[in-house]
């Protein structure tokens, strides 16, 4: 693999061990990776990405994917783990949930109303905060500017997607064989991202893969 990670520089730069020998620890297959960066490599990476994509206006069961606009705060975490839990095995993981209950009404709406439904859910909103308050970090105000994004990456019926609530819509990556670990899913998700944390200064890069 050409990019195996990012080195360690003036122990600024995370290593991130994705060489082969080291991923086949990892079950498979990878249906989903979560993608945590710094605004540097973040930019560098969507910049010239980001304004091509169209302003998603796709609702109901039939959406090949089921993306949602992110209006909250801080919450880009959130909006990422929601987009892999309720896109993998088309939501099974949360049924019967609170949760479950809250996606069947959003399946239905335009992409504005989803987000507003979303924004106003009291359920949401208490479980993002327990969520925050028992980290290890400090739980930003409003004001703050976070520094950090989120992205998810979903395998279904062969298609990779990005998902990213701040973007115009869900991003089509392509078709794919093999899981997300494999050669070609790390291109098609987080390789650019590798590659453009080796070349700017940033705080970190971290990325959780979701198996089975």
């Amino acid at each position: 693999m050409a990019h195996p990670g990012v080195q360690v520089i003036d122990g600024r730069k995370t290593f991130i061990p994705l060489a082969p020998d080291m991923l086949s620890h990892i079950p498979r297959p990878v249906s989903a990776l979560i993608l945590l960066a710094d605004t540097p490599i973040y930019i560098a990476t969507r910049s010239a990405v980001e304004p091509t994509i169209p302003l998603y206006t796709g609702s109901g069961p039939d959406e090949p994917i089921l993306w949602m606009k992110q209006t909250i705060g801080h919450a880009c975490g959130l909006m990422a783990v929601l987009h892999v839990v309720l896109n993998l095995d088309s939501g099974k993981h949360v049924t019967g949930s609170e949760l479950h209950a809250l996606v069947k009404k959003a399946v239905e709406l335009e992409p504005t109303e989803r987000a507003e439904l979303l924004y106003q859910s009291k359920f949401l909103e208490e479980a993002h905060m327990d969520a925050a308050s028992q980290g290890c970090s400090i739980v930003p105000s409003p004001r703050d500017d976070c520094g950090f994004h989120f992205v998810a990456f979903v395998q279904k019926d062969r298609k990779v997607w990005e998902l990213n609530g701040g973007m115009n819509g869900p991003l089509l990556r392509g078709e794919l064989e093999g899981d997300l670990l494999s050669e070609k899913g790390l291109e098609m998700t987080v390789n650019g991202f590798l590659q453009a944390a080796e070349n700017v200064d940033h705080r970190g890069i971290s990325i959780v893969a979701v198996s089975g």
